[in-house]
């Protein structure tokens, strides 16, 4: 692996992977550590270029970022975990569950998305707003990744065998249609749509946690 990937670890037992979104790093999930990590080995995952793990060699893309995961778990003696993540990671959690479904246990996608129709207009108005102005190099790769990533068909997500719980807020920017539809493609999931924004774990951690806990054990 290019690159050595920052991470927080809490707790024992069974492994609970936690990938956060884009633009942030590994303490998004600091109001989940200490919940999770009474039930499992809990760690919260940063992608390259984000927070304090470099961009290394490599693409800097979602596709990128699976593979980076597989490789974390390989050379951390994790054959199989619990995955969870949350917009972009959830992007990265699905395509890392189509990819090697033989090491996800159970899969927690939250304010994921397929492809930019699954964001709201103004939110991808936004975007593409910033993407045309900004002059940051960084920022740039960000806003990138939202705007042509994964960009994948419900089709394509029917092949996730891992039993999947499909998680949005009711004032989330991505669309609640969108979100149906996707735990409708995966063949073994679970709707769970709780009250709040698209940072449900952050601005709402009692209930985010809680409907989380309540799947995995």
């Amino acid at each position: 692996m290019d690159i050595k990937q920052n991470y927080i670890e809490k707790g024992q037992g069974e492994p609970l992977i936690m990938l956060h979104g884009n633009g942030e790093d590994c303490t998004y999930f600091k109001r989940q550590m200490d919940d999770f990590s009474k039930h499992f080995r809990t760690i919260s995952l940063e992608s390259r270029g984000h927070g304090d793990t470099a961009y290394g060699e490599k693409p800097f893309s979602l596709f990128q970022f699976a593979d980076d995961l597989k490789d974390f778990m390989n050379e951390n003696d994790i054959p199989k975990a619990h995955i969870l993540g949350f917009s972009d990671g959830g992007n990265v959690a699905i395509i890392f569950a189509m990819r090697y479904p033989e090491m996800v246990d159970k899969l927690i996608i939250d304010g994921a998305n397929l492809n930019l129709d699954g964001l709201k207009k103004y939110f991808v108005l936004s975007v593409k707003l910033r993407y045309r102005f900004s002059k940051n190099d960084k920022v740039l790769k960000l806003l990138d990744l939202m705007l042509k990533e994964p960009d994948l068909s419900f089709e394509d997500i029917k092949c996730i065998t891992a039993k999947t719980l499909v998680m949005a807020g009711t004032n989330d920017l991505i669309k609640l249609s969108h979100t149906k539809k996707i735990a409708q493609a995966i063949p073994d999931s679970r709707l769970c749509i709780l009250k709040g924004p698209h940072s449900l774990a952050a601005v709402k951690p009692r209930e985010f946690n809680k409907a989380v806990l309540d799947y995995l054990l």
